[in-house]
């Protein structure tokens, strides 16, 4: 079965970039969605990102955090956790509905919009290589790493 091309995005991330998936053709990368910038899960998923960070560049691929928070909210967080990769700034939701992340959830006992914690990994050639939906962050930056080394 063929793999599926990566949507065409341009957000606005944290240090001034841009993400572009067009100009990232020819450049492997994990993006993962998360729920909100300074929660407790989200902070350890970042926290296991960025002490991973190393081997993912070691095996040529860039790792990209995305949610709905604001830029503001982004640069803060990332620097706090002292994160080496750019969070993604989806506040219109146009990557959640691309990658089909928005999902009803109950928190607290009331129903809510938000994001399902998932994981894509895009290969050179721009095709989603790898999809994790409903993660659950224990030991699941390792589980990623080692698919991303058989690139």
């Amino acid at each position: 079965m063929p793999n599926t091309l990566c949507p065409e995005l341009k957000l606005a991330t944290t240090s001034n970039q841009q993400f572009d998936t067009t100009a990232l053709k020819g450049q492997a990368f994990v993006l993962y969605f998360y729920p909100k910038d300074s929660t407790p899960g989200c902070t350890t998923e970042g926290g296991d990102f960025r002490d991973h960070h190393a081997e993912f560049l070691a095996a040529q691929c860039l790792v990209f955090g995305i949610s709905r928070d604001s830029l503001k909210s982004h640069e803060n967080f990332k620097a706090k956790q002292e994160y080496p990769f750019e969070l993604i700034s989806d506040t219109n939701e146009t990557a959640c509905l691309a990658f089909g992340v928005i999902k009803q959830k109950k928190m607290y006992g009331k129903d809510v919009r938000g994001i399902e914690r998932s994981t894509f990994v895009i290969n050179k050639k721009g095709e989603i290589a790898k999809e994790w939906r409903g993660v659950k962050v224990p030991g699941h930056v390792v589980e990623v790493l080692e698919f991303v080394k058989t690139l």
